[in-house]
Order: C-alpha cells, then sequence, then structure tokens
C-alpha cells in the first residue's frame, strides 16, 4: 500500500513540476510582452495565479516533504530490522 501511495504522489507531484514551470515560463513571457506593447496574458495570469498558481506551489512543497518524510522513515524500518 505504501509503494502504491508513493507512485501515486510521485506522478502528482511530477505532473506539478510541470504546472509550476509552466505557469513561471508564462509568466516571464507575458511580462516581456507586457513591457513591449504585446498583450500575451498578463491580466490572465495575474487573475489565475490565487485560485490555481499559489496553490500548486504549496501542493509540491508539501508533496516533495511528505514523500522525504516517508522515505526517511522507510529507511529508519530497514535500517532496525
Amino acid at each position: 500500500m505504501k509503494d502504491k501511495f508513493l507512485r501515486w504522489l510521485n506522478f502528482v507531484l511530477v505532473a506539478d513540476v510541470f504546472l509550476v514551470l509552466l505557469s513561471f515560463g508564462w509568466l516571464v513571457i507575458a511580462v516581456i510582452g507586457h513591457e513591449a506593447g504585446v498583450p500575451l496574458g498578463l491580466d490572465l495570469w495575474y487573475k489565475l495565479w490565487q485560485p490555481v498558481f499559489s496553490p500548486s506551489i504549496g501542493i509540491l512543497m508539501v508533496g516533495a516533504i511528505t514523500s522525504g518524510i516517508i522515505s526517511w522513515i522507510s529507511q529508519k524500518l530497514k535500517l532496525k530490522s
């Protein structure tokens, strides 16, 4: 069960990493476009920050910490066995 949970958690974290990287790339392109006077979705990015991008960063951080703690506990239990 632990292995299945870790596999699922790692899949979610990988997908979340790509979402965070994609949102960062969009932000960079939108800011460059805004400075050049070309509308590339900076306003939409700001609207999506609170409901989409901010929670995805939080999920990534919590998932990484959880994965690390589970791996650490697994290693400690293997050493005692």
